[in-house]
């Protein structure tokens, strides 16, 4: 059986991270692992222009057509699409985000890929005044996450409550058309979802980093690959 493809949107380095005048993108190995192990083919979406634009929630579909069309083309080859974490957004992240979301295309979105799929579709973001009970580094159990029973989400964990990981000094302030099924215990949105797409989902905490040894972190992905090969076998009949 043929197995399906997820391409992860790469990131760059933030500029102040860069040794010279070379720029480099990049792919979380824990992020590809995750899709490699429960049988995906994992391929990277790269930037489409030669500048980089760093955005926050102003971001602006301002491609030209020949790159909007490189980048619409490689998302295309995909089944289902990752936003990874990470300091900053590119703009062609968000914009890509809009295509998954306006196209139906799975969307995972992590961390910061929260904020880009957040943002493609008319929300913000804002800073949490207290960040320390959220930004550990390492990959422990920091808090709790409460899920709502009438979500998607809730359907993949089966669990009203479940222990994460954080890594962030970012939140939704507001998310048009998602709904917010997962809250932390400091109040904060932790997992929202599109009730009208068939896997459209984005993520505070890092399940890629607790997937291995976490049954509840690798539903996730499993279900994502899941609804993928859905998605694939319904396209391949058309």
């Amino acid at each position: 059986m043929k197995k399906v493809i997820i391409g992860i949107v790469s990131k760059h380095y933030p500029k102040e991270k860069y040794s010279n005048l070379r720029t480099d993108v990049f792919i979380r190995d824990e992020v590809k692992q995750a899709i490699f192990d429960n049988g995906g083919i994992a391929i990277g979406i790269l930037p489409v222009e030669e500048k980089i634009k760093y955005v926050g929630d102003n971001w602006k579909n301002d491609l030209l057509e020949p790159e909007y069309n490189n980048l619409t083309e490689q998302i295309n080859i995909c089944d289902g699409i990752i936003f990874q974490g990470g300091m900053k957004s590119d703009n062609y992240e968000v914009i890509a985000a809009k295509y998954c979301y306006d196209n139906n295309i799975p969307t995972l979105g992590i961390c910061c890929g929260q904020n880009i799929i957040v943002r493609a579709i008319g929300g913000s973001t804002k800073y949490i005044s207290k960040p320390h009970n959220h930004m550990k580094v390492n990959n422990e159990y920091v808090h709790k996450v409460f899920v709502d029973k009438n979500s998607k989400f809730y359907n993949i964990i089966g669990k009203e409550e479940f222990m994460v990981n954080s890594r962030h000094n970012k939140i939704i302030k507001d998310c048009p058309r998602l709904d917010i099924v997962g809250i932390c215990e400091d109040g904060y949105p932790d997992v929202v979802e599109s009730k009208d797409k068939d896997f459209y989902i984005g993520l505070r905490f890092h399940p890629e980093s607790l997937y291995k040894t976490d049954e509840n972190m690798n539903k996730i992905f499993k279900e994502f690959i899941n609804v993928c090969k859905s998605k694939s076998r319904l396209k391949s009949k058309v």
